[in-house]
Formats: structure tokens, C-alpha cells, sequence
């Protein structure tokens, strides 16, 4: 299943009605950790909902560590019911991040995860990171639409970090980011050349090992970005 920061509104109400009777049957079954959920037919069944339906809310709960799946054992209550319960009302209550909300977001986590790639990174992931950022070089350019190979120039110093919990935060909030990025305001008189230094000066800190150089040098690349969501 795919895990989205943003759902459309009947989606979104669809999945947390099915998420909402889940929570009851666990209460009611007053199940306790590792105890086994109904199957997924059962549940569809008892609900009036569709298979596919149960799934997604399950997988959800899984994402947010409050289910598990076992091999050939079927879905468990991963935590006990004060912080099932607890956690679900949470999830249920959560709203669509502002394009603000997940700026903020990246901006900070990015600040970190470019220091940690610049004390882990391998060889291979310097290779990678250059690579990333050959193509968005010549996309800018060539004055083409960049913004894709911007994010894989991002997600290349990600992966290098060696944490895969902020990769996969990098995964999940990016995608909306692109969506709801105005670029002619955003990067409206930015120079070629000087957005390729940043990037440049970017990929040397990581290469020299200097973490304190790298964060400064990706502060200085979303300087523009900041003060747009301020």
C-alpha cells in the first residue's frame, strides 16, 4: 500500500470509518498485545466494506505501529489498548499538512540528514550524489524542469545518511511538496549559476567530510524557500 500525507476528503472519511470500527472490535474483543485480529474477509464482512478498504486501514495502522502482520499468522495488536486507543484517536484527528507544515518539516530534517551523510557517507554514495547532481545541472542548463532532479539529488544525500527512518520520511513528505510547489514564485531570480554552486558547495562539504560546512551550505540553499512559507 502506498502511504500518502494527502487524501482526498471521501478517501480519507472511507478510511477512517474502517479504522474507527477496527478500534472497536479490538476494544470489544479487548484484545491484548499479540493477540490475533479477525481476517481480513471476516472483518469486511462484519463492516459492510470491501477487502481492498480493510487492507489500507490495516496496512495504515501497520505504518503507524499499532498493528503487525505475521507470516502466515494474520494481523496482531502490536501495543496495548490505553496506547491503541490513544494512538488511534491520533490518527483519525490528523489533518492535512499545510504545504507551510511540510516545508518546515524538510527543512529540518534535511539540515540533519546532510550532516550525518557527511560522516557516512561511502565511495558509492558520493558516486550517486554526483550523479544526481550531473543531471539536475543539465537539466538547469538547459532550462529545462528541474525540480525532479533536484529531489533525486536530495534523496541521494538521504540515503547516504544510513538512516533509513529519515529516508523514508524524505520519501513520504517530498512527493506533496512537488505538487504544491510554486516554482515561478519560489525560485522567481534565481541565477544558473549560483543555484548550481549551492548545490556544488553542497556535494564538496559532504565529499571533505565537514558537517558543520554541509548544514550551513544547505541552509544557505533553502534560504529562498524559507522565507517563502514565512
Amino acid at each position: 500500500m502506498k502511504i500518502s500525507l494527502i487524501d482526498k476528503d471521501d478517501k480519507k472519511f472511507l478510511q477512517n470509518d474502517t479504522i474507527s470500527k477496527i478500534r472497536d472490535l479490538v476494544n470489544t474483543r479487548n484484545l491484548e498485545v499479540g493477540e490475533k485480529l479477525p481476517s481480513e474477509r471476516l472483518m469486511s464482512e462484519k463492516f459492510g466494506v470491501n477487502r481492498n478498504q480493510i487492507r489500507e486501514a490495516i496496512r495504515k495502522l501497520e505504518f503507524y505501529g499499532v498493528l503487525k502482520s505475521m507470516a502466515q499468522s494474520g494481523t496482531v495488536l502490536n501495543i496495548g489498548l490505553t496506547g491503541f486507543n490513544g494512538m488511534i484517536d491520533e490518527i483519525i484527528s490528523l489533518d492535512t499538512p499545510s504545504f507551510t507544515e511540510l516545508v518546515e518539516t524538510r527543512i529540518s530534517l534535511e539540515l540533519k540528514i546532510v550532516c550525518l551523510a557527511s560522516e557516512r557517507r561511502s565511495s558509492d554514495d558520493l558516486k550517486n550524489i554526483e550523479k544526481a547532481l550531473t543531471a539536475y545541472k543539465t537539466k538547469l542548463t538547459l532550462g529545462e524542469d528541474y525540480l525532479e532532479e533536484d529531489l533525486l539529488f536530495h534523496l541521494a544525500i538521504a540515503k547516504a545518511c544510513k538512516n533509513s527512518t529519515m529516508l523514508s520520511l524524505m520519501l513520504l513528505i517530498t512527493p506533496p511538496i512537488l505538487t504544491n510547489y510554486d516554482k515561478d514564485t519560489v525560485c522567481k531570480g534565481d541565477k544558473v549559476v549560483s543555484e548550481i554552486e549551492k548545490h556544488e558547495n553542497i556535494y564538496l562539504a559532504i565529499e571533505a567530510n565537514d558537517a558543520e560546512l554541509a548544514k550551513k551550505m544547505m541552509q544557505k540553499h533553502f534560504t529562498k524557500l524559507s522565507d517563502y512559507i514565512e
